[in-house]
This record gives structure tokens, sequence and C-alpha cells, in this order.
């Protein structure tokens, strides 16, 4: 067994297992964790500083959970964009293929709360051909997204598995992974496993860091080795209360990910899930940690700030308002807040504009 492995099998998965290191009661959580599984390992526990601090908040079952009357189970629709089993089809060119369900932790947020790490989710190794044929069969489909649960808790045999058989679909361009697992388990991220991914290239990964606490000296190694073998690196962070809704917070969260390879791609505004609405923030929050990001650090480290739309609608961006006017001068406003402006080209919509324009010339 892999010191890995170890790590995920000594998890705490009741809240019990919590009471002597942090002298919390409890009993008014088991019936979260019956609700919602519970995993924690030993690794990630040891990033808590404190009882409520972000890392908690994202780890450990709140009452909260319970009572949420806002949010729906599944606020994206992506059973209603299934048209097999674990395989979601919204965007024309790309799917979002289901191979794992269970991950190394179960973070509180998770947009799948409804079903992952429980018994309404099933997936099988049919279930994986079905998905393999689906794609096979749809020539139209030059992306795909690999989730779950956590793809990267497959065994190495198995995830190669459905690698070699998706690269050997001709109209299959690209493969991206989603994973949480260079953040809570940065241990999986083997040479073994590593030197099994670069076999499939071109192949992205997009991680889950929401907090600068999270990027230690041991996800920053288990995120070079990935980088060291070509894999891009990107992330997507979740704006939460109590997280990381805090512009600095998120800045230096921003700053620390581009210091270990990592692109930061996109923050969301919190899904609209069931179990989630303590977390949620408002909009306007959003765009001021935009506002705080851009011209106060590198361009590279500034995401684009998106709401998976209600209703399976995709991403939509949410912009602060630099742009205050557009006609044939564009007036915009900078991050500190001047005015500037900039000529616009002339549209020439008609032939003879041609030669007004070149008579005033």
């Amino acid at each position: 067994m892999e010191p890995w492995q170890k790590l995920l099998q000594t998890s705490i998965t009741r809240p019990g297992g919590l009471t002597r290191r942090f002298g919390v009661d409890p009993q008014p959580l088991e019936a979260v964790a019956d609700r919602y599984p519970m995993r924690v390992n030993q690794y990630y526990l040891s990033l808590i500083r404190q009882v409520g601090d972000p890392i908690w908040r994202q780890a450990v079952p709140d009452l909260e959970e319970l009572y949420d009357s806002v949010c729906t189970a599944d606020p994206l629709e992506e059973e209603n964009q299934s048209p097999i089993p674990n395989l979601v089809h919204r965007y024309p060119d790309r799917v979002l293929f289901l191979v794992s369900a269970e991950c190394a932790m179960y973070c509180r947020f998770c947009t799948r709360k409804r079903k992952v790490g429980g018994e309404n989710m099933a997936i099988t190794s049919e279930s994986i051909a079905a998905g393999i044929a689906y794609i096979r069969s749809h020539p139209e489909v030059r992306d795909v997204i690999l989730s779950g649960g956590d793809p990267l808790l497959l065994g190495d045999e198995r995830l190669e598995g459905i690698l070699r058989d998706l690269r050997a679909i001709p109209t299959v361009e690209i493969i991206r992974i989603g994973t949480r697992v260079p953040v809570v388990l940065p241990q999986r991220i083997t040479p073994n496993l590593v030197r099994m991914l670069r076999k499939y290239h071109p192949l992205y990964i997009n991680t889950h860091f929401n907090h600068p606490d999270e990027i230690t000296d041991t996800a920053a190694k288990a995120c070079a080795r990935l980088a060291d073998a070509g894999i891009p690196l990107g992330n997507q962070t979740v704006l939460m209360r109590g997280v990381n809704n805090d512009p600095l917070v998120m800045k230096r969260l921003m700053q620390k990910l581009l210091a270990i390879r990592v692109k930061p791609y996109y923050i969301y505004q919190a899904d609209l899930v069931q179990g989630t609405d303590h977390f949620r923030t408002t909009v306007e929050e959003g765009i001021e940690i935009m506002r705080g990001l851009r011209g106060h650090t590198s361009g590279m480290g500034v995401p684009a700030y998106v709401i998976d739309a209600p209703g399976g609608g995709g991403k939509i961006p949410v912009l602060p308002d630099y742009l205050q006017s557009l006609g044939d001068e564009v007036v915009l406003k900078n991050y500190r807040g001047e005015t500037c402006r900039y000529q616009n080209q002339l549209r020439l919509e008609e032939p003879d504009q041609l030669a007004v324009a070149n008579e005033k010339i």
C-alpha cells in the first residue's frame, strides 16, 4: 500500500474523530455526516489552525448544511443534460465525463454534494465504457473533462485505461482532469502517476486551491512534479464566505498559485447547491475582489470571475465596470478609478465612407 492510500484509509469519516484534537461536541454534527459524507485525511487536518478557520470550514460538517431552504440539489441541471449516466454534454464541443465516485476529501461546498461519495453515484466499468462509446460516436466532441468524484483517486492502471481509450478516438483533441488531489492529498502525485500521465498529452489539469494556507511545501512539490512533466496546471477557486471573501486573501492566493506554476483560471460565484447557502457571498463582493486583483497584481494572476448559470446555462463572466461608454471614443476607468479615453477605429459600413475618410486625412 502506498503512503497516499494509507492516508486515505485512516481518514476521519465521522465528527467524533475531531473530538480529542479540537474539543468539539460531535453529536450535533452526526446528522450532517449522515446526510452528506465526511472524509478528512490527516494531512489536510494538519492544516487546520483553529475551529472555524478557512480550512475547517471546507472540511468539517456544519449544522447550517441541514437548514438550507434556498438552494437546490442540482442547480446546474447536470442530470437533465446527461444523455447517458455520468456524462454531461452541455457545450457543443466538450463533455464532462464522471469517472470516479469518491474524493480524497468531501468538501462541504461541493457542486455534486447530492451524490458524490454516496449510494446515488454508481460508476462502473460498464458506465465508463458507455461514456467512451458516446464520445466516439459524437465527433463534435474535441475536449473531454474527466471529473467525479476525483479521477486521481482511481488506481494508475484504471485511469490509464480511460486515457488510452480516449486518446484512441481521433476527434478528441485535448483531455482535462479536474482534481482536488494536489490540494487535499498531494501525496497521491507519485512519480509513477506522473510518468503515466505524461504519455497522454495534450493533457491539462485543473485543481482547486481556495485559500493560501492550502499551498504548502508538500502541495507545491506535487504541482512541480506535474508541471515538470509538461502538464499545464490551472486553478478554479470558489468564492466562499469565511474562506476567501477578502481581497487581500484572494490576492495572496493568486500570487502563491503563480509561484508554484499554477495559472489562476476561474473564480466561481458559489453555486446554488443545497446545503451550501452559508458559503454564498454577494456578487458585489466578488466584483470588489476582482477590482482588488486587476492592476494590483500580475495580469497572469487575474482569473475570470464567473457565475455558472442555474438551469444549465453555462459559465457567464462577471466584470467590474471598466468600460464606461462605447462609441467613436471609448471611455474607460482604470484600477485606480481614473478615467481614460481611447479613440475607436472608424467603422466603414459603406464603400463611399473610405473616400470621405481619406478626404478628411
